[in-house]
């Protein structure tokens, strides 16, 4: 017996040491993710009717802009939203209009033009499988009908304990055209790599909110009624402009040249003015401010909108403190009780977000409803 246990215990050590080298062998110290490749016989469009109860939204979107043929015979990349993340984006939609006692809305009937340009975020120009995406910072993707900038780059999640242990993922972003990561909007794919005849899909994590953060935002916007400085015409000037001058690629005209991708850029030091001149008198009772493409402390937080027939003497028409845009490109539309004719509008800019650079993409002076 004595020599049994003996026996027993000189072995222990090199069962361990059997067990300590299978196990490193197998993994290699770390969790190899499954491949998800796999191949599909049809084309793009077909892959999706085949898995019905997951893209029969997706697909009703396709079908009623028209991107059918698109994802027939081009060569794309399709990251693919699945049926929750359209129900999830339908659902904050109609909670935000059932507060304000409207009907809701569906796939079928919300504004084609948002609906248009929000699906077009997915469809990528060209075949990107995930090893085209494994450059450090990612690699930018233009949309296949707009060529809109969105971005995508490769990431390992944590598996088991261990810190990028698992399999691969793709964060795939909207860069909202700003080169800050801060501003994107970013979401990541449950499996990839599914290769079509003309293209490659990646699917989408189901608890992507389709539009990113737009969907809601984009179909409740009400526009403005009409801008009366292409309406009437007139001139802008400045308290303080650009050191470069009005027509800098940062100048005050950026600020109304309806363009929403470009901006005036300039200090604020302590106040600053924007003052618009009509051709002749109008009655404005709406203006609106859209935010520029970076840095929100430079937006502004509090200012005054006044009306004047001499340029010198001016009438309060709105206040407003304490603002913030909650995003960038976003156009804001304010409201006023005012009913004269002013030949002279302007907007008295008092505070910044932080700090004592100001920028703003778009201002506009518009008629009363």
């Amino acid at each position: 017996m004595k020599k049994l246990i003996k026996y027993r215990s000189a072995l222990m050590p090199v069962f361990a040491a059997v067990l300590l080298q299978a196990a490193c062998t197998k993994d290699g110290g770390y969790h190899n993710a499954a491949d998800t490749n796999s191949k599909f016989a049809g084309n793009t469009y077909e892959y999706l009717k085949s898995k019905p109860g997951v893209f029969d939204s997706l697909l009703a979107v396709v079908n009623r802009m028209g991107l059918q043929k698109t994802l027939m015979d081009s060569n794309v990349t399709l990251f693919a939203v699945t049926n929750p993340s359209f129900q999830l984006a339908i659902n904050n939609l109609n909670t935000l209009r059932r507060q304000g006692d409207k009907d809701p809305l569906f796939l079928a009937n919300v504004d084609g033009v948002q609906l248009d340009t929000m699906v077009s975020y997915y469809i990528i120009r060209g075949k990107r499988t995930t090893d085209s995406l494994l450059l450090q910072d990612g690699i930018d993707l233009p949309s296949v009908r707009f060529g809109y900038p969105m971005h995508g780059k490769v990431a390992k999640i944590s598996a088991s304990g261990l810190t990028g242990g698992g399999p691969d993922v793709i964060e795939f972003s909207n860069t909202k055209r700003s080169k800050f990561v801060r501003n994107w909007a970013t979401t990541t794919t449950g499996s990839n790599n599914i290769t079509t005849k003309n293209g490659i899909v990646h699917v989408v994590s189901p608890d992507h909110i389709f539009g990113f953060d737009e969907f809601v935002s984009r179909l409740t916007f009400v526009p403005p009624p009409p801008n009366l400085m292409t309406l009437i015409g007139g001139k802008l000037t400045v308290l303080r402009d650009n050191n470069g001058g009005p027509d800098n690629g940062e100048g005050s005209k950026k600020v109304i040249d309806g363009d929403d991708h470009t901006k005036f850029l300039t200090d604020l030091n302590g106040r600053l003015w924007i003052q618009f001149e009509l051709n002749e008198p109008a009655v404005s009772g709406v203006y609106t401010l859209t935010s520029a493409n970076d840095a929100p402390e430079r937006d502004p937080r509090a200012w005054t909108y006044e009306g004047s027939n001499d340029g010198k003497n001016w009438t309060e028409l709105d206040r407003r403190s304490n603002f913030f845009f909650e995003e960038r490109y976003q156009t804001k539309v304010f409201r006023c009780a005012n009913t004269t004719a002013y030949k002279f509008y302007r907007i008295d800019i008092t505070e910044l977000r932080d700090g004592g650079l100001f920028q703003l993409a778009e201002w506009t002076i518009n008629k009363v409803k």
